[in-house]
């Protein structure tokens, strides 16, 4: 019984040991995995936020266009009001 007791003292801190470093190494793969999401969903919040600004752009340079359009029209009606004073 002796003999026994020896290696189960020899195997349990040994057995504890490797369990500590198995839940460890878990624990950082799992880090991993969850940073690697994290990434994926910033790139892709990017991305969107990207194509959200081009069609912004797109949007403001037609305003600026119909603007432009506006602009000369009032000038010519301004031009044409003067004349009739």
């Amino acid at each position: 019984m002796t003999t026994m007791l020896y290696l189960l003292t020899l195997v349990l801190p040994l057995a504890t040991i490797l369990i500590v470093f198995g839940v460890r190494s878990y624990a950082a793969v799992q880090q991993a995995k969850a940073r690697l999401a994290s990434d994926d969903a910033y790139r892709q919040l990017a991305e969107s936020a990207l194509a959200a600004q081009s069609q912004i752009a797109s949007s403001l340079a037609a305003m600026e266009a119909n603007l432009s359009d506006l602009r000369i029209r009032v000038a010519a009606v301004e031009t044409i009001l003067k004349a009739v004073e």
